[in-house]
């Protein structure tokens, strides 16, 4: 498929270093084609650590809408003199050979997206905004595959995008690589665990790593064989709801967990209340089921 971030320029093009030979024409006259951005930093710098990758992701996102330059001041103390940097990290924007905005000092990440719009004078979401609401619609169509390009592509250029790494995960699992899901969920940043799109495809995995062990174990006809024996066999209407949420029967997997919980709500520590929990995580806050089911449950829980 071809890129749909990205397309206008190569992330090395969009992001360099410079020195007082190149300086003018990385800059000045690089900003009288689109707008630059100046990173004043050194190696030494903890708040330029932390800042110069947060710049660099927003300005890659923008797909060559605006460039960033980087200066090492230690290196180039010609440059920093002309402009008169005390403090660092500082940055400046560039439009028409001329300073035109900026700020000194390590700032949220919200308020560098800000700078980076008004510099880039950009409306509406990014390219990876657009993206990855690309992406989820294609994932919602039952489109993993090309889902899973575009969600590689938006990784790509941002490797820490949580809302990306979760489509993936998602399309991994869909597609039965659960070794592959598992490997990437391993691999996430301890910092982005808890985002909601990483912990609700965090809880997928699980529950379908949790049903292939229950297909391994008892097929779905011999389980409800048993059930039919004994309806208060939690342990087996446990199993089942585990196999059919497997075997895709969400609904139906949902109705075996509230049946336990109607039935005896405190067996096995909460085990079936616990386990619908993982299924609203997994399948988001907004999905029917997950609303239609929540109700269903808190009638169950405070009745």
């Amino acid at each position: 498929m071809e890129p749909i971030i990205g397309g206008g320029a190569e992330t090395a093009d969009l992001v360099k270093d410079t020195d007082i030979e190149h300086f003018v024409a990385d800059v000045i006259e690089a900003s009288k084609e689109i707008p630059v951005i100046v990173d004043f930093w050194a190696p030494w710098c903890g708040p330029c650590k932390e800042l110069g990758p947060q710049i660099e992701r927003a300005v890659t996102a923008r797909s060559g809408k605006v460039k960033l330059i980087k200066v090492n001041v230690d290196e180039n103390q010609e440059i920093a003199a002309q402009f008169q940097i005390q403090s660092i990290p500082a940055v400046y924007a560039f439009k028409e050979g001329k300073p035109v905005d900026g700020f000194v000092g390590a700032i949220p990440e919200s308020q560098i997206q800000a700078f980076i719009d008004r510099v880039a004078g950009e409306a509406g979401p990014s390219p990876i905004d657009t993206a990855i609401e690309q992406a989820t619609t294609l994932m919602e169509a039952g489109d993993h595959t090309q889902a899973s390009a575009v969600f590689e592509q938006v990784l790509a250029h941002d490797p820490t995008n949580a809302k990306a790494i979760g489509g993936a995960i998602r399309c991994q699992i869909t597609t039965g690589d659960l070794t592959g899901a598992r490997a990437r969920l391993d691999s996430v940043d301890p910092n982005l665990i808890d985002q909601a799109s990483i912990a609700g495809a965090k809880a997928a995995l699980e529950l379908a790593e949790e049903a292939v062990n229950a297909h391994d174990s008892e097929n779905l006809m011999t389980l409800r064989n048993k059930l039919d024996k004994d309806a208060n066999n939690h342990q087996v209407r446990y199993d089942l709801a585990c196999a059919l949420w497997g075997n895709r029967e969400r609904a139906l997997a949902v109705d075996e967990l509230l049946e336990i919980i109607g039935r005896n709500r405190m067996w096995n520590d909460e085990a079936a209340r616990k386990q619908l929990v993982k299924y609203f995580d997994a399948m988001g806050p907004t999905d029917p089921l997950t609303v239609e089911a929540r109700g269903r449950l808190s009638s169950l829980l405070f009745s």
